[in-house]
């Protein structure tokens, strides 16, 4: 592990006592910092709470809001509800990912975009929607889907 990511590591070590009852914290301290959890994180964080890195592993993964992969700066949520779906949604999805070059789940080779489908957010009068970090964006159409994407095109 890098010098830099060690020292970041050790900082966010520095704000717990080092109990198995910090798991989940650190985990989440460190996807903060790192926008994901590295592996070799992983490995430090079990070192330091003195568990099995089974046991890391095995709580990182049962739980959705941890990556394990880089991620882009922008994260777009694309809403699969109910509503969303009725209003358009697939299409919405469809023109996102022409726009961006990946498919759910995938991180744009620039580290710029990750795109995500979730079950809803929650703002059904304004479907269809999508959150780009945490700003909704909604009654939405493939033009209006273009122009918010309108930069990234002229980028390439």
């Amino acid at each position: 592990m890098e010098v830099r990511a060690k020292d970041q590591l050790d900082e966010i070590f520095r704000r717990y006592d080092g109990t198995g009852g910090d798991l989940i914290p650190i985990l989440q301290a460190v996807q903060g910092e790192f926008g994901y959890l590295p592996e070799e994180a992983m490995e430090e964080i079990a070192r330091f709470l003195r568990l099995p890195a089974s046991t890391v592993y095995g709580v990182s993964t049962f739980y959705a809001q941890f990556k394990f992969v880089p991620m882009g700066k922008k994260i777009v949520k694309v809403c699969r509800g109910t509503a969303c779906h009725v209003r358009g949604a697939d299409q919405i999805l469809r023109e996102i990912e022409s726009r961006l070059g990946i498919k759910p789940g995938e991180t744009s080779d620039d580290l710029e975009y990750t795109l995500e489908t979730v079950a809803c957010i929650g703002a059904c009068a304004l479907a269809p929607t999508i959150v780009i970090n945490h700003d909704v964006h909604g009654k939405l159409s493939t033009k209006m889907v273009r122009e918010i994407f309108d930069d990234r095109s002229k980028k390439e």
